[in-house]
Order: C-alpha cells, then sequence, then structure tokens
C-alpha cells in the first residue's frame, strides 16, 4: 500500500460508466476494500419502500395478485444489488405518454425529489460507513461509489457545501474524467437503453419545457424514450463542468482513459498517488 493511501478512505465521482464501480469492486474482491455503494444505500434504505409499493401498485391491477396481496400470499422485493439497480431506476420513471410507459411530469418531479433527499441523506452515511467497516468488520480500507449524479446534489463552489465538506473530510475525493470519446461511447450506450436516472430540477425543467417546444407536443403525447434520450445528451455537457469544480476545490482527477488500462488494486493507487502529488 502507498503511503499516502495508507488507510485514506477514497471517493470516487464521474460519470456513468468512467468505471467507478469497477475499481471499487476490484479494490473489494483483490484488496479486501470496504464497498460502500451510494446508489445502493439509496435503494435499499431510503427508497426501498417506495419502490415495493410501486411494484404493488402494478401488481394490484391484475385481479389475481390483487387478491394474493391483499391476503398476505404473496411477497414482492427488489432484488437490488451493486450491479443491478435496475429497481431504482424503473421507480424513478420517465416522463411522457403513459401509453408507451410514461408518467406525468409532475410525479416524475415528485420522484426525483425523492431521489435528491435519499442521495444527500445516503452520501451523509459514509462517515458511519466508515466507522462500521472499521469496528465491526475489521476493514482497513474503504472506497466510497459514488452514484453519477453527485454532482447534482451539492455546489460545488461553495466552500460551506455540506455535503462536500463532509465527504472530502471523510474521503479523498477522485474524479474520473471522461474525455469525447467517452461522452460518444456513453451516448450510444443510452440511446442503446434509455434508462431512468436523477437530473438537477433547475435542468430539467429547463429541458422539459425545450423538448415541449421543439417538437411542439403536450405532455402526454411526448415517447418517454426520445426524451430522455434528447436529455441526456445535454446532460453530459451539463454535468462535465460541476465534476472538474468538485475535482478543482475538492478532490483530484484521473482520466478514464488512465482507468481503462489498470489491471490492480496497486496500478489504480498509484494513479491516485501521482494526482494528489501534482
Amino acid at each position: 500500500m502507498l503511503n499516502y493511501l495508507r488507510g485514506k478512505p477514497i471517493a470516487v465521482l464521474g460519470m456513468s460508466g468512467v468505471g467507478k464501480t469497477g475499481i471499487a469492486s476490484m479494490l473489494r474482491h483483490e484488496a479486501g476494500w470496504f464497498h460502500y455503494s451510494v446508489d445502493y444505500r439509496i435503494g435499499t434504505r431510503y427508497m426501498g419502500e417506495a419502490i415495493v409499493d410501486n411494484f404493488k401498485r402494478e401488481a394490484a391491477k391484475s385481479p389475481l395478485l390483487r387478491e394474493l396481496l391483499l391476503s398476505d400470499s404473496i411477497y414482492i422485493s427488489p432484488n437490488i444489488t451493486f450491479d443491478n439497480l435496475d429497481p431504482l431506476s424503473t421507480y424513478l420513471g420517465k416522463p411522457g405518454d403513459p401509453a408507451k410507459g410514461g408518467i406525468p411530469f409532475q410525479e416524475y418531479l415528485r420522484r426525483q425529489h425523492e431521489h435528491r433527499a435519499a442521495e444527500i441523506a445516503a452520501l451523509h452515511d459514509t462517515p458511519l460507513f466508515v466507522e462500521k467497516a472499521r469496528d465491526i468488520y475489521g476493514y482497513e480500507h474503504f472506497i466510497c461509489d459514488t452514484g453519477g449524479s453527485i454532482c447534482e446534489v451539492v455546489d460545488p463552489d461553495n466552500p460551506d457545501d455540506p455535503v462536500l465538506n463532509m465527504l472530502s473530510e471523510t474521503c479523498l475525493l477522485v474524479y474520473i474524467a471522461g474525455d469525447d470519446d467517452h461522452a460518444d461511447a456513453l451516448k450510444k450506450r443510452f440511446d442503446k437503453n434509455p434508462k431512468p436516472m436523477y437530473y438537477n430540477e433547475g435542468f430539467l425543467k429547463s429541458v422539459w419545457t425545450d423538448y415541449l417546444a421543439e417538437c411542439g407536443l403536450d405532455e402526454n403525447k411526448v415517447d418517454p424514450d426520445a426524451f430522455i434520450r434528447w436529455a441526456f445528451a445535454r446532460l453530459i455537457e451539463w454535468r462535465g463542468p460541476r465534476y472538474e469544480a468538485i475535482a478543482k476545490n475538492w478532490g483530484v482527477t484521473i482520466s478514464a482513459k488512465n482507468i481503462e488500462a489498470v489491471q490492480t488494486p496497486e496500478e489504480f493507487l498509484t494513479l491516485v498517488e501521482n494526482s494528489v502529488k501534482g
């Protein structure tokens, strides 16, 4: 273990797909680190009940399943794992035409508000889990795998931001920065599988208004997948500067291309050490 990082918790940040979870999983499996997933914590601790209730609401539309639910004959539970967060994203949903799986925009906003509160709470749980990892399980090393939307719930230019103050006091913040090629790959991947996600409310309202105006559509006629594909392309440009500000003011930066070349925990930690040294 490199001297600077001996026992120092790390929090990895960056857009979905830059390698945060892959690095955290490698450290967990190959170097015995405790892996704290913020998204997993959101889905299990803070939004688990809402997710289950939504499943029950859908199941109750079937007369057979409704009767089984009322008689406590069936049990519904999401199978959320570090690598499968589909129950959480499914609950967030997509705004638009209900015939195409969309939900009303105001209900979409309500669920977004739930996610924001849950994400902030899960991030604030990081110091708790650092202590749990050491005191209960005996882990010497800890990595916080933040969600791709952390930059939406903080103000990186505010030196008094409560989340970033807490997280930077607890961990070394490591931003994994993608380049234009990475952004293009993310867009292509998202086009193939447009998944619901969390957005900054100001950004979301802006792109929703722009999309309705550009397409000349009423809310209930919007194709949900078409909208979130359109919004995601703009989201990458929106989030980039926010992540860069977090790294500049609160942490360090590592290139996603360098992360792609990492084969061992020591190689990753060497990248971090070099970034700290500047």
